[in-house]
């Protein structure tokens, strides 16, 4: 059986990447970083905000193509993606808005790779290599959200190896498109509608009126139980009542995902789910989980 090292989100964060791989006995060899019994899986999210960008993608890129690696595509690079591809309707514009927003948050990459350069076509054209998520024989990897039913259509739609045909980055670009919930529900983050007339503050002080949902939890399914990303002043506006028919991973298979910030000592969510990404984007550490085989997961096996 093979036994891998799940990477959470590194953020364009080489140097934490670098030592994070030093840290579980990986060697350099031949410009690629290896290990004699174990592979890294990679969740998304290589680039933006680290300011290490080009080193980042040079060493996922050479630990996958060398066999030494897994990686899958995030929110991240699904963006970049869309930056860099003009809209076939509306000339002069991309499928994602080159606002002042956007712009700050590709800043860091685009320093590295300016677009319409020849490296930022190879790497672009890099990305679009990546498989939405991984159904491998013991585990599961995904960005955002194991979504059953996403996959599920998505199965229908993408190619054999999980890579997103190229004018699907078209529809699941448009808001009316069923791809774009299917996208946004597996590499973006699941969310539920509050109850009509509900709404809360966010973090930017933005009117919002849907949750970002804990779908891997074991509590009751109520509003308040399952709110992600919800400041807390704002908590006294999510409800105690139950959500109906609301999607919560209960299959046997332990998954693993990136993209929620968490903070703290890594935990797992439950003994079948196990968030990677704490922060390293933000001032966090860049962790690992390390998985040999086990069904049930443990959080001593964080690095």
């Amino acid at each position: 059986m093979q036994y891998y090292d799940i990477i959470g989100d590194v953020h364009g964060h080489a140097t934490k990447l670098e030592n994070l791989l030093v840290k579980m006995d990986y060697k350099l060899v031949n410009d690629t970083y290896q290990h004699d019994t174990r592979k890294v899986i990679f969740v998304g999210d290589y680039i933006d905000r680290g300011g290490e960008e080009a080193k980042t993608i040079h060493i996922v890129r050479n630990m996958v193509e060398s066999g030494n690696a897994l990686a899958i595509m995030g929110n991240h690079e699904f963006n970049a993606i869309c930056w860099a591809t003009p809209h076939p309707d509306k000339p002069g514009e991309y499928l994602r808005e080159h606002s002042d927003k956007n712009f700050d948050q590709h800043e860091a990459f685009l320093k590295e790779f300016p677009l319409g350069s020849d490296e930022h076509t190879d790497v672009i054209n890099w990305f679009k290599t990546l498989p939405i998520y991984l159904d491998l024989e013991h585990i599961r990897i995904v960005h955002a959200c194991w979504h059953q039913y996403s996959i599920d259509e998505l199965n229908n739609i993408i190619n054999e190896d999980k890579t997103l045909p190229e004018d699907m980055y078209i529809t699941a670009s448009d808001e009316n498109h069923p791809h774009y919930e299917y996208i946004e529900n597996v590499v973006k983050a699941l969310e539920e509608e509050l109850p009509t007339g509900i709404t809360f503050k966010d973090k930017s002080n933005h009117e919002r009126s849907a949750i970002r949902i804990k779908w891997w939890s074991t509590e009751e399914a109520t509003y308040k139980n399952l709110a992600l990303t919800v400041p807390e002043t704002s908590m006294v506006n999510i409800p105690d009542e139950k959500i109906n028919d609301v999607y919560l991973y209960s299959d046997d298979k332990p998954v693993f995902f990136g993209h929620y910030w968490m903070k703290g000592k890594p935990t797992i969510q439950s003994d079948k789910v196990a968030c990677t990404d704490y922060s390293a984007g933000k001032g966090g550490e860049l962790v690992a989980y390390r998985w040999s085989g086990e069904s049930i997961l443990n959080n001593n096996h964080f690095a």
